[in-house]
């Protein structure tokens, strides 16, 4: 595990880079360009562009190819992050530790500059610096358009806020998950399919791990939120309980949730090794995603 942290920490350096040089040529003149900035190196993990990483390793795609969708990726989950802490949303005033983006600045200037990320995503993959064809490009850009709008994140947003004191069923409660988390993810690897050009059958296969592999990480957040260290996380724990929030944990229990999450990871860990060797660095993150405190 000691050597996949240092290939996770080196893609998220690698990561980091590509956004620094890229907001550094904007205007910094624009009272935008900070805030931007302040929300999206919030010290993330860059699990999202590790997860593009790993599964490219198993089609042998360019790594520079992969981190620029990856930065675009991330630009997407921490426009959702500035406007998860909202006080209209989940009305948190710290993330990872540090005043949430509309505490630090304010809410009409944290909401435009997460809307400015969300753009810059798209910014990032029309970009002639991406070395791809077109039409791989506009297939990329529409999946994430739609993953992250309202059939996907924002859409799995909405049924959270909306949940919240309400009895729900189980699948709902999954859907939502599904939608708010892990259609990234899905994006993450079936990005991958769209680059390779793979058929229908082959592509869904890549876009059901990523579902998968998001919803194991936001029930894994959950159960963070339910016994972690507040101090470790980086912002008051037991928050999903006291504002109702409809969660696994909540419907069926802590106990019952570790073994949907034992029975998630291994049907993960299945079909991730149906693509051999160089999926490895793949289940590692699946182990990662499993053993991390925040």
């Amino acid at each position: 595990m000691k050597k996949f942290l240092k290939k996770l920490d080196k893609i998220a350096k690698d990561t980091n880079l590509f956004l620094r040089k890229l907001l550094s040529n904007k205007n910094n003149k624009n009272y935008l360009v900070q805030p931007m900035k302040y929300g999206v190196f919030s010290g993330g993990k860059r699990f999202r562009s590790a997860i593009i990483v790993n599964t490219g390793k198993i089609f042998n795609i360019n790594y520079k190819k992969l981190i620029i969708i990856g930065a675009a990726v991330e630009c997407i989950h921490s426009y959702s992050l500035i406007h998860d802490d909202l006080p209209s949303m989940d009305n948190d005033d710290l993330r990872r530790g540090k005043l949430a983006t509309h505490k630090k600045f304010n809410e009409f200037t944290a909401i435009l500059a997460g809307n400015s990320l969300l753009t810059l995503a798209f910014e990032i993959l029309s970009d002639k610096n991406l070395k791809l064809t077109s039409k791989i490009k506009n297939e990329l850009i529409k999946t994430l358009a739609i993953y992250s709008g309202f059939s996907g994140l924002a859409g799995g947003q909405y049924f959270d806020l909306t949940f919240e004191n309400k009895k729900i069923s189980k699948k709902k409660i999954i859907d939502m998950q599904i939608n708010k988390t892990g259609k990234l993810f899905a994006f993450c690897c079936e990005s991958i399919g769209i680059i390779k050009g793979l058929n229908y059958k082959k592509r869904n296969m890549l876009k059901t791990i990523g579902l998968e592999i998001g919803l194991l990480f936001q029930i894994t957040d959950d159960l963070i939120d339910y016994k972690g260290d507040t101090k470790i996380v980086g912002k008051p724990t037991r928050r999903d309980k006291n504002k109702g929030k409809q969660t696994l944990i909540n419907f069926m229990g802590y106990n019952k949730t570790l073994i949907f999450v034992n029975n998630l990871k291994k049907k993960i860990t299945i079909n991730i090794k149906k693509y051999g060797i160089k999926s490895d660095d793949l289940l590692q993150s699946v182990e990662f995603i499993l053993n991390r405190k925040f």
